[in-house]
């Protein structure tokens, strides 16, 4: 495969007081970050300047672990912070031009509240929202909804895959022009521009049609977040994006070419979707002050809470019993996060690297991929993925907030653009402008002139 060239896409992750698990004790970090708007907007106005294809928001609708002593120590937990369709609407009104992705459940939503609420955000921002589709993995959710226990992980993909249709036919309610708006005749639409979606599946029994009109980008852009053998296919099938997470060239390459050589299978271009791994970059104007950096972070690190993250990411199994100076126990199959365990452990297999030593491996970017080093170095790595077909971009995930943010945009970003390698205006106004993505045609269009972007 030849090497590539173009620009790279470039997503910020905008966790409240960074990606670090101990981000929130440093002496830099906006405490209440979580629940202080005017930091989100310094963030993402940031970006936006920089030119950020999009803004990224996680979510999990509960906290994780059940000890309230553990959980005062953690500010890792989905604890005070804001829902986030509600952060990206307000965020819409002071941005003009960054997309707005974030994070909906398809295991505790149901497809209509979720067409509605991303079509809303589409109107809101002028065609800038993006809905990262994820199925949930933790129990501590499944117990906010009416479960015992959460759902097994094939049932969860199964459920995804029907709700991604039901949404995205929901999308195509309404064609462009249905509503004429017409004060004169009296006819606010044109009843044949109307269409009843009728859906009845093995999960959802959804009948529309959607009562927002058409989005500007036809659909908001689609992401998804899972790795496994499950969403992988999922991804390929219906994904426009994809956050996912590999620690070597080598398996960010074969994971590209997985991915993208199974599109053809469902009538789609590799074109048609783009793959972001996160990565974690400290940087600093030398390598030592990139390491004082990231060593001030390890040293403010919990043990407990580092091992509880351990424990959560391999699957969801306690490792407290376990000697810490000693290796990753043989575990069984998760029904959490099967791509996420599987990852973990390659590490630590790969590394030799004992529980203490995964621990603080990780405590950063949570299994992604970790730079610490200099502007040229930062962008060494990154361009080394980009052109080896290794990634179409970055979901860049800063350590701490706002000074990663801010270090990455002041000391890495002229350095990618010196060579070519990202963009230094906008040349688009939508989400789909900045990826180069096409807007979709709705499945009841007549001609393709008709819908054309």
């Amino acid at each position: 495969m030849t090497r590539r060239s173009g620009h790279l896409h470039l997503g910020a992750f905008l966790y409240p007081t960074g990606h670090h698990i101990a981000a929130w004790r440093h002496p830099h970090a906006v405490a209440d970050a979580g629940s202080n708007f005017a930091h989100y907007v310094q963030l993402a106005q940031a970006a936006e300047a920089a030119k950020f294809d999009l803004v990224f928001l996680a979510d999990g609708s509960g906290t994780r672990g059940d000890d309230p002593q553990f959980l005062s120590r953690t500010a890792h937990s989905y604890v005070a912070q804001f829902e986030p369709l509600t952060l990206l609407s307000a965020l819409a009104a002071v941005t003009q031009r960054i997309g707005l992705v974030g994070t909906a459940s398809t295991s505790f939503n149901e497809p209509y509240h979720i067409a509605r609420k991303f079509a809303s955000l589409d109107h809101i921002s002028g065609g800038r929202a993006g809905w990262n589709l994820v199925t949930s993995s933790s129990e501590h959710e499944a117990r906010n909804f009416g479960f015992d226990e959460h759902l097994a992980h094939a049932h969860r993909y199964e459920r995804a895959d029907e709700f991604a249709d039901v949404v995205t036919g929901l999308w195509d309610s309404w064609d462009e022009d249905a509503f004429e708006r017409d004060k004169a005749s009296g006819r606010y639409f044109d009843p044949d521009k109307r269409h009843v979606l009728n859906h009845r599946g093995a999960f959802f029994r959804v009948r529309g049609p959607l009562n927002v009109a058409r989005a500007p980008q036809g659909h908001p852009v689609i992401v998804q977040a899972g790795s496994s053998e499950a969403g992988r296919a999922l991804a390929a099938r219906t994904a426009e994006v994809i956050f996912t997470a590999q620690q070597t060239l080598a398996d960010a390459v074969a994971f590209y070419a997985d991915v993208k050589g199974r599109m053809a299978r469902y009538g789609r271009h590799p074109d048609a979707l783009k793959i972001m791994p996160g990565v974690m970059p400290i940087v600093g104007r030398t390598e030592a002050e990139a390491r004082a950096k990231f060593d001030a972070l390890q040293a403010l690190i919990d043990p407990a809470v580092g091992l509880a993250m351990v424990s959560a990411l391999t699957g969801g199994f306690d490792l407290s019993p376990y000697p810490l100076d000693g290796p990753i126990p043989e575990l069984p199959e998760t029904n959490a996060s099967k791509s996420r365990q599987t990852l973990m452990i390659e590490l630590a297999r790969r590394e030799n690297l004992t529980i203490r030593e995964l621990v603080r491996r990780i405590a950063g970017a949570r299994g992604h991929w970790q730079l610490v080093g200099t502007p040229a170095q930062i962008a060494d790595a990154l361009e080394e993925r980009f052109v080896n077909h290794g990634a179409d971009g970055f979901n860049v995930m800063p350590a701490l907030l706002p000074d990663s943010l801010d270090d990455f945009i002041e000391l890495v970003l002229p350095e990618l653009r010196r060579r070519g390698l990202f963009r230094s205006e906008y040349e688009g106004r939508t989400l789909r402008d900045h990826l180069g993505l096409d807007k979709p045609r709705s499945r009841h269009a007549g001609t393709a002139e008709e819908y054309a972007a």
